[in-house]
């Protein structure tokens, strides 16, 4: 029996003995308000973020980070309880991955700044499994908080799935006197989107089940007044999860009416606001935010990176859970005024000191950790603007490679627009900072897959992309003769598989050409969630030697012809 039949039968029961006595209560009536039920009105606030990746310190243009994120928390939270009510905070993933300065300390910063803003618990992101299983441990036993996650079991030496957990599935909370269980989930796509071998002792279950299980054993052990999901599964207007596993509106929907009183998400990466019943994707910042509700669930997502801090004013009477007031309030967010100088949005919220002394070392320790040296190369990787973006160099063709035999791409041939290569890297030490300075922008390293014939077509309007623009593409392991003139190519092989149009290739290339970036053809791809300067990085360091002759480009490899003379590229008059 659910608490709210049990407390609509309590409520019956009472009415009945009252009237039984003869009282004069014939005018009692049920509050519609907070103000009316008074006492039995109990208010809680929820604060939320997601997808904080890397971001502990505040950015170039002093925006977010910690610090300020702190300060911002504890006004809430002291506002609350002056006016009687407590509050919650919890993050929907995704702590890892990001910035180097994080990455590289294994996101200790991060957790340690999350201690010190005191969050109550967090869901579990595809991107905590971006290392071995012992550094998410770690980081588990550095966490202050429960990390939740009610889908993820572990493996026997075998390989075969057993029934117990990886990390705890729910945890209840008291929250201004009402008991709340929150429900981990984390998107079932994480098993794809991360080196298998970090996975391998470990299974995702598919989330609607385990809700449904969590949600029972929750009935079976616990007495609670709500249930609530902190997830990193992705928010999809009207369910529409296109190629990714399905997110939080289909979770709710797959729930009976009231089982589950609101989900609090991460992993899309965007500010759930709806217009009407329909997603709005032109959320100001600053402006009006109002959550999802699907099944009577409430959905809410904070953006990314710590940029907002999600607020939920909740009151709940009468059995019932009511969202009084929602805002997505910005973290220091700029904008350009008309004289092009960047203003706060909001008023500037200050950093708070404490937590800033705390983490500058770890920011100072990045630094210097972008200096350590992971490679070396015994002769200049050409990107120079205007000699990558006139013809094929071989810096252009190593970042081809590198992004196309990283193990979770493994692609026939790469893709690379030139103006994405923003300096060369000199013969010597390659540090850290080299690959950022090469490949500053954290575009995502993404997977296509084609057939022949529409590589053909797609090639026919990347390939003859104009010589001397960024658009110019590096194009790396594929034969093929590029007819300016005709404006089409003429492919020969793709990674020693020869080539015919019914025969299927894929290739990789950057999130930013992919949607469209630099007049490329939108495509659909499969992204590693990844960021090109990381598998960078990691090509780097799994080369210590790098031979600049080993990526020059092959003569007559990729010949372009113009009106039947050969040239580097295709000229501005085609």
């Amino acid at each position: 029996m659910t608490n709210k039949l049990i407390k609509g039968l309590v409520a019956t029961a009472v009415l009945a003995a009252l009237s039984g006595c003869g009282s004069d209560n014939d005018d009692v009536t049920v509050p519609k308000t907070c103000a009316e039920a008074g006492d039995a009105c109990t208010t809680f606030t929820v604060l939320h973020t997601n997808d904080n990746h890397g971001r502990f310190w505040e950015n170039s243009n002093g925006e977010y980070g910690m610090a300020a994120r702190m300060t911002l928390i504890e006004q809430i939270r002291a506002e609350v309880e002056a006016n009687g009510g407590e509050t919650i905070l919890l993050s929907g993933g995704d702590i890892n991955t990001g910035v180097p300065e994080s990455d590289m300390q294994n996101a200790v910063p991060d957790f340690v700044g999350m201690n010190l803003i005191g969050y109550d618990a967090m869901a579990i992101g595809n991107h905590e499994f971006d290392n071995d299983l012992d550094v998410l441990d770690m980081q588990a036993q550095l966490a202050d908080f429960p990390m939740l996650a009610a889908n993820i079991y572990h493996k026997d030496d075998e390989g075969n799935v057993t029934d117990e957990r990886y990390f705890d599935p729910y945890k209840v909370f008291d929250v201004n006197g009402l008991k709340v269980a929150v429900i981990g989930l984390t998107t079932k796509d994480t098993a794809k989107l991360v080196n298998p071998d970090n996975v391998a002792k470990i299974h995702f279950a598919d989330p609607e089940v385990e809700i449904a299980k969590a949600i029972a054993e929750i009935k079976a052990n616990e007495t609670v007044d709500l249930i609530f999901a902190t997830t990193h599964m992705g928010h999809y207007a009207d369910g529409q999860h296109g190629s990714e596993a399905p997110g939080d509106v289909t979770l709710a929907r797959s729930l009976e009416a009231g089982q589950l009183n609101a989900i609090i998400g991460g992993h899309s990466q965007n500010p759930v606001c709806m217009e009407g019943d329909a997603y709005d994707p032109e959320f100001t910042p600053g402006g009006e935010c109002k959550p999802d509700v699907q099944n009577g669930t409430y959905i809410m997502q904070a953006h990314e990176w710590g940029k907002y801090v999600g607020r939920a004013d909740f009151e709940y009477f009468n059995g019932e859970l009511t969202l009084a007031s929602y805002d997505l309030i910005p973290v220091n967010l700029k904008a350009k005024d008309e004289n092009g100088v960047r203003q706060f949005i909001q008023d500037e919220i200050k950093p708070d000191a404490t937590v800033k002394a705390i983490l500058l070392p770890y920011q100072l320790e990045g630094q210097e950790l972008l200096d350590v040296e992971i490679s070396e190369t015994d002769g200049k990787l050409e990107g120079d603007r205007g000699v990558v973006r006139a013809q094929q160099t071989n810096l252009g063709h190593l970042l081809g490679h590198a992004y196309r035999t990283y193990n979770l791409v493994n692609a026939d041939f790469g893709v690379m627009n030139s103006g994405g290569v923003r300096d060369s890297i000199a013969e010597g030490t390659i540090t850290y900072r080299d690959v950022l300075t090469v490949q500053p922008f954290g575009n995502f390293v993404t997977k296509a897959t084609m057939t022949g014939a529409e590589v053909k077509d797609y090639l026919n309007v990347v390939a003859t992309k104009t010589a001397g623009s960024g658009a110019y593409a590096q194009l790396d392991n594929i034969t093929m003769t590029v007819d300016c003139t005709a404006g089409e190519v003429d492919i020969t092989d793709i990674n020693g598989k020869g080539f015919k149009a019914e025969d299927t290739y894929t290739f990789s290339v950057i999130s930013f050409s992919a949607a469209g970036g630099d007049d490329y053809p939108v495509i659909d791809v499969e992204s590693t969630q990844i960021t090109d300067a990381a598998v960078l990085r990691q090509f780097f360091v799994d080369t210590p030697t790098v031979i600049a002759a080993d990526y020059e480009p092959t003569p007559g490899q990729l010949v372009y012809m113009d009106n039947g003379t050969e040239v580097a590229g295709c000229p501005a008059s085609n």
